[in-house]
Order: C-alpha cells, then sequence, then structure tokens
C-alpha cells in the first residue's frame, strides 16, 4: 500500500437519511482501494472460500473428519476460542485510559482497538459454532425453545458476556462515527455510561471463560486459582501487541496520525503484562514439578511427555523460549521504543502466548484421561483449513471496520444535506492506499 492520498470530492452534497449516505460512503471506502489493498482483501476472501467448502465436508460427515475424540473433545476451535477472548477483551487496554484516565495519547487509536475487539468476537462465536457441529444445534438454548441453564450453568454466563460485550463495541463506535459523520460531537452522556460498563464487562467476559475451566475439578490441569489472573495477563499481553502490530501499519500505510506516545504506552503495557504472565507461569510449573503428584500429569505430559507420546512438546518449549526472549528484550527501553524491534517482537510474542494460551492450555487437561489412558491429539486438514478460514473472516471484518472508520476520524467523510454543490469541497482520500 501506499500512503499517498487522492484528492477526491467526499463533501459532496447527499440526499436522503444521513444513515443512508454513511452506509453508501463507507460501502465505497472499503471497495475502492489500491493494488495491494485488493490482494489482501482478495486473498482474504479465498481462504473464506476454502473454508466454507471445509466446514461442508464437516457437517456432511460430522466431527468425525476432525481429529477430537471420546478422550480429548475440544482441540483446535476451542483452543483459538478461548485466545481469542483474550484479544477481545484487550481493547480495555485502549478504553481505559482514553475514557476513564483521560490520557491524551489514545483517543485517536481507541476506535481501532474497538474494531479488534469485535472482529475478535465474531471469531469466538464462530469457533464455538463450528465446534458444536453445526448452528442448528443452537436452538437447543433459546430460552423458550430449549433449555438456557442459567445461572446453574457457567457456559451459558460465557454466551451473556461475549454478547453482551460484543453488543457495547458494536454500539458505542457507532454511534460515535455516526455523530462526526454528521457533524457534531458525540454527546458524553450518552455513551460514557456505556464506555464504563464495557470495562467492568471486559474483565468480566475472560475471567468467565477462565472460571469455565476451573469449575471442572474432574480436569486437574486446569482447577488452578491463578487460572483467571493468569487468562487476564496474557490477554493485556499478546492483545496489546496485536494492536501495536495494526496501529504501526495503519500509520505507515494510511495518512492516519497515531503519536508514538501512544505506542509507546501500549508497548509498556504488553512488556509489564507478559512480565506478570511469565511470573504466573514459573508459579504454576513450581506447584506441579517440585512435588509431583497424580494431578501433575497433564503438566508432565505437556512439558515432558508421557507413556512415550508428546506431540505438544516443541510446541510448547518454543513457545516459552520465545515468550522468555521477548519479554526480555522488550524489558530495554531503547529496543522497546525502537519500531524495527517492537514490531518483529510483539509479532513473536503473540504467537507465543497463541501457543501457550491455545493447545498448551486445552489439550493437556483431557490427558490423561479419567481412566488413566493417554490419546493423543492432532487437528485434520479439515480443522485446519476452517480455523484459517475463521481468522481469515476476522481480518476481513477488521480491514472493512478500520478503513470505514479511518476517513471519519480524519474529517474526510462528513454528511452535507445542502442542495448546491460546492466547488471547494475536496479532500484527503485513501483510495490509492
Amino acid at each position: 500500500m501506499s500512503a499517498r492520498t487522492k484528492v477526491h470530492d467526499e463533501n459532496r452534497p447527499r440526499l436522503g437519511h444521513p444513515a443512508l449516505g454513511l452506509f453508501r460512503d463507507a460501502l465505497r471506502e472499503v471497495t475502492t482501494g489500491g493494488p495491494l489493498y485488493h490482494l489482501w482483501m482478495g486473498a482474504l476472501t479465498l481462504l473464506m472460500l476454502g473454508g466454507t467448502w471445509a466446514y461442508v465436508q464437516q457437517l456432511r460427515h460430522g466431527l468425525a473428519v476432525t481429529g477430537m475424540n471420546d478422550h480429548v473433545s475440544w482441540g483446535l476451535y476451542i483452543s483459538n476460542f478461548t485466545f481469542l477472548v483474550g484479544l477481545a477483551a484487550a481493547a480495555v487496554m485502549l478504553v481505559l485510559p482514553a475514557y476513564v484516565l483521560h490520557d491524551e495519547d489514545f483517543p485517536r487509536a481507541v476506535l481501532i482497538g474497538e474494531g479488534v475487539a469485535v472482529s475478535a468476537l465474531l471469531m469466538c462465536l464462530a469457533f464455538v459454532t463450528v465446534d458444536m457441529g453445526g448452528p442448528q444445534r443452537l436452538w437447543h438454548m433459546l430460552p423458550g425453545i430449549g433449555y438456557f441453564n442459567w445461572p446453574d450453568s457457567m457456559l451459558t454466563w460465557d454466551v451473556i458476556v461475549l454478547n453482551g460485550y460484543l453488543a457495547l463495541n458494536l454500539l458505542i463506535p457507532a454511534y460515535i462515527l455516526y455523530s462526526r459523520y454528521c457533524g457534531r460531537q458525540p454527546n458524553k452522556r450518552w455513551y460514557v455510561p456505556f464506555v464504563f460498563l464495557s470495562v467492568a464487562w471486559a474483565f468480566g467476559i475472560h475471567l468467565v471463560t477462565a472460571f469455565l475451566y476451573a469449575a471442572l475439578p474432574a480436569r486437574p490441569f486446569w482447577n488452578n486459582a491463578l487460572l483467571g489472573p493468569r487468562f487476564l495477563a496474557s490477554a493485556f499481553s499478546a492483545g496489546p501487541a496485536f494492536i501495536i502490530v495494526l496501529l504501526l501499519i495503519i500509520r505507515r500505510q494510511t495518512p492516519y496520525s497515531i503519536p508514538d506516545d501512544t505506542i509507546r504506552k501500549l508497548a509498556l503495557i504488553t512488556t509489564v503484562a507478559a512480565q506478570v504472565n511469565l511470573i504466573m507461569l514459573i508459579s504454576e510449573l513450581f506447584k506441579e514439578f517440585y512435588h509431583p503428584t497424580h494431578h501433575s500429569e497433564s503438566a508432565i505430559y505437556l512439558f515432558f511427555g508421557l507413556d512415550g507420546q508428546g506431540k505438544l512438546i516443541p510446541w510448547m518449549w518454543t513457545a516459552i523460549g520465545l515468550n522468555i526472549l521477548c519479554t526480555a528484550l522488550l524489558s530495554f527501553h531503547p529496543v522497546r521504543r525502537n519500531h524495527r524491534f517492537l514490531m518483529p517482537l510483539c509479532v513473536l510474542l503473540f504467537g507465543a502466548i497463541w501457543v501457550e494460551k491455545g493447545m498448551g492450555l486445552i489439550v493437556p487437561g483431557f490427558i490423561p484421561s479419567p481412566l488413566g489412558e493417554v490419546v493423543e491429539y492432532a487437528p485434520t486438514g479439515i480443522e485446519m483449513m476452517i480455523t484459517v478460514a475463521i481468522w481469515a473472516m476476522g481480518l476481513f471484518v477488521m480491514t472493512v471496520l478500520v478503513r470505514a472508520a479511518i476517513p471519519i476520524e480524519m474529517g474526510v467523510l462528513r454528511w452535507q444535506p445542502s442542495e448546491a454543490p460546492s466547488a471547494d469541497s475536496d479532500s484527503s482520500h485513501l483510495h490509492n492506499i
């Protein structure tokens, strides 16, 4: 993409309702761009089409086409779900300083973080749907038709907090962008209370997910009081790391200005959260291995193998090594403040936490089985294609949301109800990007 802009008449007069104008202008923004933009969106579309084919095979033949079995009933799908809940919750690291602490360095990036949260939540819901075997099974949870089982079931709490957080992250940015598109300042009395609610809700969605696992006493690997705090620490490390990479790309490829202080403060949040995450990991390892018991067998399988089985060993040790390396390097101020080092370190840290908090958390909880059997799990090609397609869908949605929001935030897109065209209404546009 090129950072150059094209002079374009964005503020020309429009007829009809402002909401219709916003939809029409946003649609034009997301369907117009340079060759690299179209290549990016085209590649994501192809990945989604490939995943659609794989999902049709899963619907036809059932979950037998996956690597899951009677012993390991959660695999790649739920691993990604767990990780993405943390990515969605990480938007609070922009919302909290921008709206609650009134930090002047964050407002220009906060809507980008909200877009990441919406995309991550949509991916979460998609992963749960494919893991259930098919969307037709959702009716069992519909109140009045099926049995929602609230408040007894932790799963129903998870359903409520995820959908509630999605609604908040859709409505708040939509109101702010619509107000700015109409040329008026958003009324803080209308949306700030919901911002405070979203801050509390962000912590809630990840804690509820952690409690969902910790409440299973037959799975000692998850029956850990540190699980909830560690979920938050890893989320507030991987999430801001992802947002940093996104903000750096936006700053390089678009005329939208992201202050250096925003990147610097997010990098500090990422580093501190990664340090806390490592301390909690060391605490868990001490508990598991200082005096190993029968309940330590899941951790032994994960790090050293059990009964000659250990497919996750290289993945986990690589993830731990990258986690330690990235956290150590980010702890040095000159390294953390140099964007040439910051971006690759954030990418590596994000990947390390994805392994550690995904497959490294979910699969060992089922090994060994309650009967002491060691049955390993490995995702099939169908599972990987569906997983890649869901990630492509999330990145597609995120790109659309960000591309539509940037020109409104820059003041390029504005509603002009006058019927007389103006000759001096040209403004910068992103069509060449």
